[in-house]
């Protein structure tokens, strides 16, 4: 895990981890364990706060994430996390290069909302092709303000 240097607004120099996951059905669970222990360590060692939405909502977008990766994609997920300010940016890559698209709202369908999930509580989203494969982006903030907004986010 790489870090650097904590300033009041959180970490200057981007903090992050990088874990290849092999695609099985364990890697899910092993995904939102890595990430619930990065932002542990994020606050322990580095005494940046994260509030307990941040935490909940990073390890939803995370399973989201992979679990569309192992279903739609061959072969092994890339999973990267990194703070720099007061976001976190969770970053998964595989093979498929086809770049994923919310389905319209269906209150009938069973399934198939994990995407539609993702970009309803990230505060960015980006879906990019990559030489082998595609890299999604999904950013939350860390914090909370006091009346209950979420950074970076407008209330609705």
């Amino acid at each position: 895990m790489d870090s650097g240097p904590v300033g009041e607004e959180g970490p200057i120099e981007p903090w992050q981890v990088t874990a290849a996951l092999d695609g099985d059905g364990a890697c899910i669970a092993e995904a939102r364990h890595l990430a619930a222990d990065f932002l542990t360590r994020l606050q322990l060692e580095h005494g940046t706060p994260v509030s307990p939405r941040a935490m909940d909502l990073t390890q939803l977008v995370v399973s989201e994430l992979v679990t569309n990766a192992r279903r739609y994609a061959p072969g092994p997920v890339l999973l990267e996390l990194r703070v720099t300010g007061v976001v976190v940016e969770v970053v998964v890559w595989d093979s498929d290069p086809v770049l994923p698209v919310a389905r319209a709202a269906d209150a009938g369908r069973v399934g198939q909302h994990g995407l539609e999930i993702v970009m309803a509580v990230a505060q960015g989203f980006e879906a990019q092709r990559e030489p082998v494969g595609k890299r999604i982006t999904a950013r939350l903030a860390l914090l909370d303000d006091p009346n209950g907004a979420v950074v970076g986010r407008l209330p609705v």
